[in-house]
């Protein structure tokens, strides 16, 4: 399996819900709230061969609420 997160901006008030909406989807492997310029970080697991980009785009972004993105693509350092 490939990990990467995704920062994700919610519009105001909506952070739980959209973590709620991630979670209920059962897409997500953790989902953390944070401070600062993004609301929630969140950990994916896919299948080698997968367009992440895809899966932002298509199980993601279409969530309601959701605002921005910002995807970190993880490589093997070890």
């Amino acid at each position: 399996m490939i990990p990467f997160f995704v920062q994700i901006k919610c519009q105001l008030g909506k952070a739980y819900e959209v973590a709620d909406m991630i979670a209920d989807a059962e897409i997500a492997s953790e989902i953390y709230s944070t401070a600062g310029d993004y609301d929630l970080l969140v950990k994916f697991y896919v299948e080698p061969g997968t367009d992440i980009g895809q899966f932002v785009n298509q199980k993601l972004q279409v969530i309601p609420g959701i605002r921005d993105t910002h995807t970190i693509i993880t490589h093997k350092a070890f």
